[in-house]
């Protein structure tokens, strides 16, 4: 390694102002007696570099480095620093202070620039270039706007004859040189980002296919640890005993379905760890598309980081991530990356870096998003987006043009609020055209997060609806890393993948009438004596329920056997179809029944179903603007359910619909609230409902809520990290851990 000295040397002649370090041996030995910590100057700019010196203005060190930390980063907002960069008296060892982007240790000796802008803070050079590579002028810490902006140049052959000098040094940041500052342009502050933006290079590219390629050593290693259990099938008669002489026309029968747990599932506690090999789970390829608009400034986006800052951490090394952030237009921040340690590192600079500015144009992330799935090189076993968005899309998307172009922002947006029905279908139509496009039977889901009281949630529950993801309605700004805690604890879980049931009748004069399967595609052959569902992906542990109706004839002897279920799906991890044994349904036919008794198991899903059925009613009668008919529909069905047989025997499946149902009521008190909260609310609840699978909304990721339907272990556990990582500097005390209970929770066999 070269002296400091001579780097010294160097800098001055260049026209640099640096620090020169007490320690003048690279060796790390003792510092000499007879020299001072001053600001070496060249001739040609004494008095200006002599004053940033002394002020710690905007000044890059030679070299001091970064020592990469050994434990996790935490996802935490960076802590202001009072100080800029000063060496102590006692030499370059008493030096330690933490980047607050990398948020490792800064300490000198280990051949890394540093940047101490004019307000002070200080941090690597090569993360404060990336960050402003990524648009932003402002400092990470207090937000102060930069007059002078640090990023990376080219190299000296590079730069063509007749521009403007750029001063370089030499410090061999990735093969290249660094060009230290960079004056910003003068114009008005409020046109100022978009100049920055004109100075940085687009990192986008046209084709999206620079995605990292895949371990396939621990890929292999993996499909050792595959799942140890198959997929359980149940089925219930809603009466386990008919007379002979009787006839039914409407006789049901619940299909039960539950997924195994995954084995060597991380334990809680233990999920923030690394995923290498021999976690026994599926790898994850995840696209996050995240609203940056104006609207999100502040407190939002300080959350949204930490929130993501989560994500980045608990997903493993085999796991990849794609982020793309949008306001009035989109753009990745990088391609699908590994999360292993070195891509946690740069993912969480690409985030922190991220400021908020601009309108909302949904479709353009969207579109990105999609971009980035259909043109990757190598494909991860399971693959989803996560679509976060706080406000209403000011710009009209063309369906001339496959949907991918964007015209003015539109004025009425607080018109189209208050009466979204016509125009939130419309846009829902043009924002599925830009869904990811697979080639094969299998769907990319896209999860989706309605932020705060502004978003257009009938536009993003179609976004979610039409993918085969779900909608969440972020409520509080608190909620929100909860909410993608809850999010992922499921997609780190997938056991099954394009899971079909299929039913067969083995009675002669048994047909079937209709199949109630939520929003999962179903179809009745022509001879109504076969059928089958399209449930695609199951987490560990997850659970479904369908109701299909038969007509059952007159018996002929002591038992009559209706049918038989059986399901075909795909191991993730094993890459392997799985033919599961069929189950046959049969009743007992006694020639005479005294009294019948319903089965619990299918009068518990005949409530969520009827449920999720006056939901959508008092929905459509509040955006009507019926709010009185609306609420009165609600009361209805919580008298119904809690007069049940199911709900007289306590089920807590009943008790949960009652108080959501409850809650709805409530949130549809006034056109005000509804407009606010009970829009999203119902939406979120339905979105929940019809696919069985939990989302968040209100308080339902809280563990003492009653409103919590379908959560899985893998989901609580990734919750309660969440949770213990936020209140941990909080005296509250850590909420106790419960058995998941999924909605429905597995019947028993009668």
């Amino acid at each position: 390694m070269e002296s400091r000295w001579r780097k010294a040397k160097m800098s001055l002649g260049l026209n640099l102002c640096v620090y020169v370090p007490r320690t003048l041996d690279d060796d790390g030995g003792p510092p000499s007696t007879g020299s001072s910590t001053a600001a070496l100057v060249s001739p040609a700019a004494s008095s200006s570099c002599t004053s940033a010196a002394t002020s710690a203005n905007t000044t890059p060190t030679a070299d001091p480095g970064s020592a990469r930390g050994s434990g996790a980063l935490m996802p935490t907002t960076p802590t202001p620093t009072s100080a800029g960069l000063r060496l102590s008296k006692s030499g370059s060892k008493s030096f330690k202070k933490t980047c607050a982007i990398c948020l490792t240790i800064m300490k000198p000796g280990q051949g890394h620039a540093l940047f101490t802008a004019e307000c002070s803070h200080t941090f690597h050079f090569h993360c404060i270039a990336a960050n402003v590579k990524h648009g932003s002028n402002n400092c990470p810490v207090c937000r102060t706007e930069w007059k002078e902006l640090p990023f990376r140049g080219p190299m000296v052959a590079e730069i063509p004859q007749g521009s403007a000098r750029i001063n370089l040094v030499n410090g061999n940041q990735n093969g290249g040189q660094m060009t230290l500052l960079r004056p910003l342009p003068r114009a008005r502050s409020s046109g100022r980002l978009h100049h920055v933006t004109c100075l940085l290079p687009d990192t986008d590219r046209s084709i999206f296919n620079d995605d990292e390629p895949l371990d396939l050593c621990e890929a292999a290693e993996d499909r050792q640890q595959g799942c140890s259990r198959t997929v359980e099938i149940e089925t219930y008669p809603e009466f386990t005993e008919i007379p002979e002489s009787t006839s039914e026309r409407n006789f049901t029968v619940l299909i039960h379905l539950k997924a195994p747990l995954a084995q060597n599932l991380l334990k809680p506690g233990n999920l923030g760890g690394d995923n290498g090999p021999n976690t026994g789970r599926a790898p994850v390829d995840l696209i996050t598309v995240l609203d940056v608009s104006g609207s999100m400034a502040g407190t939002k986006l300080a959350l949204l980081k930490r929130a993501m800052g989560f994500v980045i951490q608990n997903l493993g090394s085999s796991d990849r991530l794609s982020v793309i952030a949008f306001s009035s237009s989109a753009r990745r921040l990088f391609p699908l990356r590994r999360m292993t340690e070195s891509g946690r590192q740069k993912s969480l600079q690409a985030v922190n870096s991220l400021t908020s500015n601009g309108g909302t144009n949904i479709a353009e992330g969207l579109r990105k998003g999609s971009k980035v799935i259909e043109e990757r090189q190598a494909k991860n076993p399971v693959c989803s987006i996560i679509l976060l968005s706080d406000g209403q899309d000011t710009y009209t998307v063309s369906p001339t043009t496959g949907a991918h172009k964007v015209f003015a922002a539109s004025p009425t947006a607080s018109a189209q609020k208050a009466s979204p029905t016509a125009s939130s279908q419309k846009a829902a139509a043009e924002y599925c055209a830009l869904l990811p496009s697979t080639n094969g039977s299998q769907q990319v889901p896209v999860h989706v997060f309605g932020f705060g009281a502004d978003h257009d949630a009938s536009s993003l529950h179609s976004i979610s609806q039409t993918s085969g993801g779900t909608f969440s309605f972020i409520e509080t700004e608190a909620t929100i890393q909860d909410a993608f805690a809850q999010c992922i604890g499921g997609l780190l879980s997938v056991v099954a993948q394009d899971l079909r049931v299929k039913v067969e009748s083995l009675h002669p004069d048994v047909h079937f009438g209709s199949i109630r399967s939520g929003s999962y595609s179903s179809r009745i052959a022509d001879d109504k004596r076969n059928g089958s569902i399209d449930v695609g992906d199951l987490y560990a542990e997850e659970e479904r329920d369908f109701l299909l109706s038969v007509n059952v004839p007159q018996g002929c002897g002591d038992e009559t056997t209706l049918l038989k279920v059986g399901c075909i799906y795909k191991d993730p991890l094993m890459k392997e179809t799985i033919n599961m044994a069929e189950v046959e349904v049969k009743i007992s036919r006694p020639a005479f029944v005294s009294v019948q008794t319903v089965c619990i198991q299918v009068d518990r899903q005949k409530n969520r179903l009827h449920a999720a059925e006056v939901m959508a009613a008092a929905r459509f009668s509040a955006e009507r603007g019926d709010l009185t008919h609306a609420v009165s529909l609600l009361e209805d069905c919580r008298r119904m359910i809690m007069a049940s047989a199911s709900g007289q025997s306590g089920d807590r499946l009943c008790q949960s619909l009652d108080a959501e149902l409850k809650e709805m009521q409530e949130r549809m008190a006034n056109r005000q609230r509804y407009e606010a909260s009970g829009r999203a609310y119902v939406l979120s609840g339905l979105s929940s409902h019809s696919w069985q699978r939990a989302t968040a909304r209100g308080d339902s990721t809280d563990s003492e809520s009653l409103v919590q339907s379908y959560q899985t272990q893998s989901m609580v556990d990734m919750v309660l990290l969440s949770q213990t990582l936020t209140r941990s500097s909080t005296p509250r005390q850590t909420p106790q851990m419960r058995h998941a209970k999924s909605f429905p929770a597995r019947p028993q066999p009668r």
